[in-house]
């Protein structure tokens, strides 16, 4: 059984300079985490931790495999890792914009870095995961292609349709416009009755 202080660093007897750390991670380590979106995995951490007066500067190296989902049929995918990165632990009471600069209680004494290389791994997985071509889960693939819903190309008859709309609107706005001219006509028929009104005097 792995100890609960594999992955964290007592700096409070560490020595100004530099010091190497290695921490082998497990399918143990994803265990405890419910909706990881790596199930488990092997891989190796290499950490060069750089002590100052008022801070730490920690270089990661990651390498292994690890098993996730593949984004096309949701089945398993084994996918390597990889990936160099840099965390400034500071001390203070707020926390920082930067994701990269980690502000620890100005009490602390230790590293606790299991979140930390988590958060790593995750970022190290590659932007596509997707099984090479003809791996995939073919019943999935043909479920996601009998519900997939086509969008309709550019020209379609739903974009003419708003068109004739568009110029049935403009034709009632002239008929508007022909109407009060209508009205505005002296040569248009007058109503008997304003004729008799006229006469009132």
């Amino acid at each position: 059984m792995k100890s609960k202080r594999e992955y964290i660093i007592p700096f409070i007897g560490l020595k100004l300079g530099f010091h190497e750390f290695e921490f082998q991670i497990q399918d143990a380590f994803f265990e405890d985490r419910q909706y990881s979106s790596i199930h488990s995995g092997t891989a190796n951490v290499r950490l060069v931790l750089e002590k100052k007066e008022t801070m730490m500067i920690g270089e990661f190296e990651i390498k292994g495999s690890v098993s996730t989902d593949c984004d096309r049929c949701n089945d398993p995918i084994e996918v390597p890792i990889k990936g160099s990165f840099k965390l400034i632990f500071t001390f203070g009471n707020e926390p920082s914009e930067d994701e990269s600069i980690i502000v620890m209680h100005p009490d602390d004494y230790e590293l606790e870095l299991k979140d930390h290389l988590y958060e790593l791994l995750i970022v190290s997985l590659p932007t596509r995961l997707i099984h090479p071509k003809g791996e995939c889960n073919e019943e999935m693939i043909e479920l996601l292609s009998k519900y997939t819903v086509q969008q309709e190309p550019s020209g379609s008859e739903d974009d003419d349709d708003e068109d004739d709309w568009d110029f049935e609107d403009d034709d009632d706005y002239e008929d508007d416009e022909d109407w009060e001219d209508e009205d505005e006509d002296d040569d248009s028929p007058i109503d008997p009755r304003w004729n008799k009104l006229k006469d009132i005097k």
